[in-house]
């Protein structure tokens, strides 16, 4: 790829994402006026996802790990400290509240693969995004870790827990978000306040047009479906199990949408005896209908699961473009 001036071209300020899945963020930061001039990826089907709905981004389809500082600014056709924001969602199943939440599991450490790249593209600021389990119980720890080195790298940051639901999403969310602002810039960290009341399912699903993926539910989640009610998990049938399977409850935003759709069901519909389809978590997630997503229901399903939801990030990029990159 040729080097290009992006940074001197075009209108908006500039974002690179890492960690960028199948482009919640980056579309979050589009629909905020962004120019994103490099997304990192290395999972094969996110980066078909991406391509499709970013043809104009360039990709790094590799292992961030193998990606130098003077790569990254190459593709993106920058130098040190023009980048406007340095996005990312480092994988964070190893501080889950979902799993065992192990300090030293091998996904937690790619964290510095991101402060690594941020030390070295030095952009205005930073966004870094990842599951409340960090900040819980010992693993609150590993959270005073990362901020630690971040703020080595030149930094002011700041982390805040935000609800997707408060922000025009129709799914609760919780996720820490930590900003940083470079050091020289004299600004100090800050996130957008809760805008919207939360969206019900039942009115974010209105009008959506059910095409694929309407998946017929097993033994154990028929069993669910028929004795729970809105809002209850699999526990009312066995306690302690088929907690990742739940009925929506529609006068309430969706539940978190996890990585994994299981066997068992994973969120179903309220009235018709089925797990929701990819168009309706679609729209659980602030994606819209038009979104291309590639691959059988599990893959599909896993990049709504593991994305940001772009009205989220909409959000938080609109925060920084008016109250912290135009005082930069």
């Amino acid at each position: 790829m040729n080097v290009r001036n992006a940074a001197s071209s075009g209108d908006g300020p500039t974002v690179i994402s890492t960690f960028a899945g199948c482009g919640g963020s980056s579309l979050g930061y589009k629909l905020a006026g962004f120019r994103e001039l490099l997304a990192v990826e290395w999972d094969d089907n996110a980066v078909e996802t991406f391509k499709l709905n970013f043809p104009e981004v360039p990709v790094y389809h590799g292992d961030i790990t193998k990606l130098t500082g003077s790569e990254c600014m190459r593709l993106a056709g920058i130098g040190p400290g023009e980048l406007d924001v340095f996005d990312g969602s480092p994988p964070c199943q190893g501080f889950s509240t979902a799993g065992k939440r192990k300090f030293d599991d091998p996904r937690n450490s790619l964290f510095r693969e991101y402060a690594r790249l941020l030390k070295e593209l030095q952009p205005r600021v930073f966004v870094m995004e990842n599951v409340t389990g960090m900040i819980k119980g010992h693993m609150k720890q590993a959270y005073l870790t990362i901020i630690a080195e971040l703020r080595a790298c030149g930094y002011r940051a700041k982390g805040e827990v935000l609800n997707a639901m408060y922000y025009n999403v129709p799914q609760s969310r919780e996720r820490v978000i930590i900003i940083g602002v470079r050091n020289d810039l004299g600004i100090e960290p800050s996130h957008p306040k809760p805008q919207t009341r939360p969206i019900p399912a039942g009115v974010a699903l209105e009008g959506v047009e059910n095409r694929t993926f309407n998946r017929p539910l097993a033994t154990v989640a028929t069993a669910i479906w028929n004795k729970a009610k809105p809002g209850q998990n699999g526990t009312c049938l066995r306690p302690g199990y088929y907690m990742n399977s739940l009925k929506v409850d529609p006068a309430k935003p969706m539940p978190t949408i996890p990585k994994i759709c299981p066997g068992g069901g994973g969120h179903m519909h309220w009235s018709e005896r089925r797990t929701l389809t990819i168009e309706e978590i679609k729209r659980g997630a602030s994606f819209p209908d038009s979104y291309k997503l590639v691959g059988n229901f599990e893959k599909q399903w896993e990049r709504i699961g593991n994305s940001v939801p772009p009205n989220l990030m909409r959000a938080i990029a609109t925060h920084i473009k008016e109250n912290i990159l135009t005082h930069a």
